[in-house]
């Protein structure tokens, strides 16, 4: 995979709005953004908008990731 961010329009610490990547295979393909933000993960699959992205918060994420251990 391929990542980039496409906006940088944070501070040290996450607002509201957070960070958005730009999110493609290895062949540079778009597969998607995810928006980090400081209070959830929002993943948006191909050119799909953030409002219809599917999200998660923080502790949510965290619990997946600690069963995969």
């Amino acid at each position: 995979m391929k990542v980039w961010i496409k906006t940088f329009d944070v501070e040290m610490e996450l607002k509201n709005n957070g960070i958005e990547l730009d999110v493609c295979d290895t062949a540079g393909d778009h597969v998607g953004d995810l928006y980090v933000t400081k209070t959830q993960l929002i993943w948006c699959k191909g050119r799909t908008t953030r409002a219809k992205g599917k999200s998660l918060n923080w502790s949510t994420f965290i619990e997946m990731m600690e069963k995969l251990s």
